[in-house]
Order: structure tokens, then C-alpha cells, then sequence
């Protein structure tokens, strides 16, 4: 028997920042949207820190007597992206970045003009703007005039994700979308090389367990980060619920748009592509396991960046941390302690083999415990809570030190004495060329290090995500074939497409790369499935056997 299709103008798989807001613009240009999603909405996005990256003049950091133009932020981010879209796709987004803020502010998003004075990774309440990235940091500010471009929502402590978030959700839902959570798409429908829409399972509201498993994916998502095996049996159990009830559905449209996040919980993908950072901690949800860029690649899609991921060791909050230097497990120096932390990250994994220590000495450790009250949040204070107790090394010489943590005594001492001597009065200056207010000497015993290694561990974790995906039109959102031709019907947007991020990544960019590409495919994918266009390519014979298959 087979299964009616439902009709629509456009469908969105998955729900997150990049769904929201393409299912939004979709909305607004006329289209009857329906939205699938393997859970319950938010996905990555709601679990992040709730900062997207913005500038080039944007009201908040007017109030903030930030001075920005969007081609300074072009400057910049020409650095970060390295090419991974072109200049005029860059440009766009530099040139409508304070556009982009006000048009998420119209969707419930709230921000606030309160700069942060001291270099931190996340800010306290009291603060909702802040130089997210490398802005300030050599080499970066060579090529632009540092600008704090952090924009993070206003709400209390790490919640401003999950609420940033729930205002998409309110928008979208009261603007008519059929959202459908804890649908999983099988198949996109192929009719004459055009994508015309989905097989998918759906478990509905009124299903034998919902309750269980709404209460079992809360659970297993919060330790999917913070201790992944026993997440992964939590979230185990929430599936087999989903699968004893789960039912067959199709649903027909113009264009089918794949917004359904990364691949850092699939491990297979993991270790093929991304096997240096094989022991960072997982940040997203098991909807984050590639499926839907392997739904892009069943229909002809090509990817890119691939191997791109990113881990975040932070060093800062406190600030003062990062007065002291960073060193390999060879004893030479990292990078300067000022960049942003994935960045410094990058050079620690793959110039390192991920092997890294802090080292400070006495006054600039005194210093930095004095911080933590008045720099960190819950979580940050948490995790120094460890650092100053079990997480680090103490000895009186650096020589002792060094045998401690295991790196070669004299490269560490010739590496410590080049710092000294480079930040004293008449040197010649930080020899990785960390701003000088941030120099102190590492001279004074008993020294301290601590372990900025990257792996898995709940005390101190090394979160990170997948930055690659579906090679995607930068004009429309169209994914595309090997040879870069676009893919009829389909669509993809935030991690499941290469995007600004896809390079390198820095606080806020994935979720402000999520809007921009997710408002570019709902507009263009809505444009492209009007009713009456939807309604002339709707076959007058059966449904094919794909679609009839997907009920059995």
C-alpha cells in the first residue's frame, strides 16, 4: 500500500540555527514549509554560548563606542577564511552583517552594548559584546583595526543558546511552519534529476514513550559532552523508543533544504577525516553524525573541507593565564598565548601531535586566581576549580619542572630565557609577538604548568565540531555536483554546507554563517516552489517505488 504524500513548497531537514532561519524567509516569501528534525529543534546551535559573529558598524557596537566598517571586518576575515569562499561572497557578508543583526533582533534575538575590558573566551553577564576571535592578536591585527564583534544574546550564563534559539523557534512556529520533531529523513525523492522531496520517520506526539524519550534525550544530550560513553547509552535507549513507534511518512515540495548540522558525533567519519582530533569532546547532538551530507551526496553532491575541524583549549578566563607561555611536549613554543584559543589549538595539534603546557610562575599564578571571581562564569570557574587544585604541575626550579611534565629540560629553559630576555626593558619584544600587555617574566619559583593537551576529559574539556560539508552555489544555496553544476531542488545551509567557517573558526561565526546561509537557501529555494510551480510538477501517476517502499 502506498503512502499519500503530504504537500508542501519547501522542507527543511533539521532544525537548528540554519533550518530556523531559512524555514523563517521561506515563510515570509509565501512558501508552505515543513521542518523535520531528528529531535526536538536547537541541535548544536541551542547548546552554544549563543554568540554570533557581527560588525562592520552594527548599533551594539556603536553603543559600545566600538569603530567598525565592514570592509575593516573584510580585512580581517579575509585572514580567518583563507579563501574558503569567494571575495564577493565575503564582502556580502561583511556588508550585511549589521543588517543580519537587526533582522535577527526582529525574530526575538537581544543584544547589548556592554563591551568586555579583559581578554576572555566567554563573558560574564555582565557583558555582551567582545573581541571573539583574533581580532587583537598578532598577526591578524596587522591587516585591520581590532573590533570587538561578539555578539551574544542576553540571558544568563551559557543559556544564551538555548534561548537565542527558543526566539527562532517562537518565530518560526508562529509565522505557520509544520515543524515535526523527532522525524528522521530516509531518502530525498528524485523525479527527472530534480529533488521534489522526502521519505521520512516520524514518531508523533501522541506515540506510546514520548515522555521517556523527551526526558531520556535531555539527559544523554548533556552527557554526550561532558562524558560521552555513558551519553551514548542514555541516548540508546531514547532510539529504541523511537524505533518501535516510529512511522512511515512522505512529504512532496519545490525544494528540500539540508540544514541537519555536522559530523563530529558519526566516529567513522571522524577518524577518516579527522583523525588528529580524535580525542577532543564532541560539541552538537547525535543528530550531528552526517546524514545529511550523506543525503546530499545520494543525489549527486560534492563536499569540500572535509578534514577541517576545530578544538577549543581556552586559556583565558582568567586573563592573567595567558601572561605565561605555552610550550609543545618538545619543550619549544606554541604560538602566542593571546590568539583565539582554536586557533592556538590548531598549532598544538598539528605541530604538536596535541601534546601542550601553560606555564606560569608564582606572581602571574597569584594574579590569575585572583581573577576567577570577577572574569568567569559557572562552567569557566568550575573547570579552574580543577586547574588550581589537581590540574597542574608544581616545582621550585624550572629544570624540576620540566622533568615533571616530561619535556626536554634545556630546549624548555632556552625557550623560557628567549621569552624573558625578548619582554625585558631594551629587548627587542615577545619573539611570538604576544601584545605587550600581556608580557609578564616567567622568573620567579615555585613555577606552575598545566596541561592544555587535547583530549577527552570531563574536568577539563577540549570541546570541538566538523567544519566542512556539501559544496553549495555562494549565490543560492544550491548544492552542487563534482563538475559544479547545481542540483536541482536541494539546498544546503549551516554545517552541512562549506561555508564562511569552513577554514577556521572563531567564537560566533558558525552561528552567524548559519543565518547568512540559511536565509540565502530559504529565500532562493522559496522563490524557486511557489504553489502554482509545485503544483505543475506534481506527477499525475503514482508515486514512484522509492517512495512507495518507504511504508513497509
Amino acid at each position: 500500500m502506498e503512502t499519500k504524500a503530504e504537500e508542501f513548497d519547501v522542507i527543511v531537514v533539521g532544525f537548528g540555527a540554519a533550518g530556523a532561519t531559512a524555514a523563517i524567509e521561506a515563510v515570509d516569501a509565501g512558501a508552505r514549509v515543513l521542518v523535520l528534525d531528528r529531535g526536538y529543534g536547537g541541535g548544536a546551535s541551542a547548546l552554544s554560548g549563543g554568540v554570533v559573529y557581527a560588525g562592520g558598524g552594527t548599533p551594539i557596537q556603536q553603543q559600545a563606542g566600538v569603530e567598525d566598517s565592514p570592509e575593516n571586518m573584510f580585512n580581517y576575515l579575509k585572514q580567518e577564511t583563507r579563501g574558503v569562499v569567494s571575495d564577493a561572497t565575503l564582502r556580502r557578508f561583511c556588508e550585511g552583517s549589521a543588517e543580519q543583526i537587526a533582522w535577527l533582533e526582529k525574530q526575538g534575538a537581544k543584544y547589548r552594548g556592554t563591551l568586555a575590558p579583559y581578554k576572555t573566551s566567554y563573558p560574564t553577564d555582565a557583558h555582551y559584546l567582545y573581541y571573539s576571535g583574533n581580532e587583537k592578536a598578532y598577526p591578524y591585527k596587522k591587516e585591520a583595526t581590532p573590533a570587538a564583534r561578539g555578539h551574544r544574546h542576553v540571558a544568563k550564563g551559557l543559556g544564551s543558546g538555548k534561548a537565542w534559539f527558543s526566539e527562532l523557534h517562537k518565530t518560526a512556529l508562529a509565522k505557520g511552519i509544520d515543524f515535526r520533531p523527532l522525524s528522521h529523513v530516509d531518502d530525498l525523492v528524485i523525479e527527472d534529476g530534480r529533488v521534489v522531496g522526502v521519505t521520512f520517520r516520524s514518531l508523533g506526539a501522541d506515540a506510546s514513550g514520548r515522555a521517556s524519550h523527551k526526558r531520556l534525550t535531555a539527559i544523554g544530550g548533556k552527557l554526550g559532552i561532558w562524558a560521552p560513553p555513558i551519553g551514548a547509552k542514555v541516548n540508546a535507549r531514547a532510539q529504541r523508543i523511537w524505533e518501535r513507534g516510529a512511522e512511515a511518512k512522505v512529504a512532496r515540495a519545490g525544494s528540500v533544504i539540508l540544514s541537519a548540522g555536522g559530523f563530529i558525533f558519526n566516529p567513522e567519519w571522524k577518524a577518516k577525516y579527522g583523525a588528529p582530533y580524535k580525542d577532543i569532546t564532541p560539541l552538537g547532538t547525535t543528530g550531528d553524525d552526517a546524514h545529511g551530507i550523506e543525503l546530499g551526496l545520494s543525489a549527486g553532491g560534492s563536499t569540500s573541507n572535509m578534514e577541517r575541524m576545530t578544538a577549543w583549549r581556552f586559556m583565558s578566563p582568567p586573563s592573567a593565564m595567558i601572561e605565561g607561555i605555552s610550550v609543545g611536549g618538545d619543550g619549544t613554543r606554541i604560538l602566542n598565548e593571546d590568539l583565539y584559543g582554536a586557533t592556538h589549538s590548531e598549532a598544538l595539534i598539528h605541530q604538536h601531535a596535541g601534546r601542550g603546557y601553560l606555564v606560569t610562575d608564582k606572581p602571574i599564578w597569584k594574579k590569575a586566581r585572583g581573577q576567577v571571581k570577577e572574569q568567569t562564569q559557572a562552567f569557566q570557574a568550575a573547570q579552574l576549580l580543577y586547574v588550581f587544585t589537581l590540574g597542574h604541575k608544581k616545582a621550585s626550579t624550572l629544570a624540576k619542572l620540566a622533568k615533571k611534565i616530561g619535556v626536554p629540560a634545556e630546549t624548555f629553559a632556552q625557550t623560557v630565557s628567549a621569552y624573558n630576555t625578548g619582554i625585558a626593558p631594551g629587548g627587542a619584544g615577545d619573539p611570538a609577538h604576544k601584545a605587550p600587555e600581556l608580557c609578564s617574566p616567567v622568573q620567579t619559583g615555585p613555577f606552575y604548568a598545566i596541561d592544555i593537551s587535547i583530549k577527552n576529559s570531563p574536568f577539563y574539556p577540549a570541546p570541538g565540531l566538523t567544519l566542512g560539508g556539501l559544496r553549495v552555489d555562494e549565490e543560492t544555496g544550491n548544492v552542487l555536483t563534482e563538475k559544479g553544476q547545481p542540483i536541482a531542488g536541494l539546498y544546503a545551509a549551516g554545517r552541512n554546507a562549506v561555508g564562511i567557517c569552513s577554514n577556521s573558526y572563531i567564537s560566533g561565526l558558525s552561528l552567524a554563517d548559519c543565518v547568512f546561509s540559511g536565509r540565502r537557501a530559504g529565500v532562493h529555494a522559496a522563490g524557486q516552489s511557489t504553489p502554482a510551480k509545485a503544483k505543475a510538477a506534481q506527477p499525475k501517476s503514482a508515486l514512484p517505488k522509492a517512495v512507495a517502499e518507504a511504508s513497509a
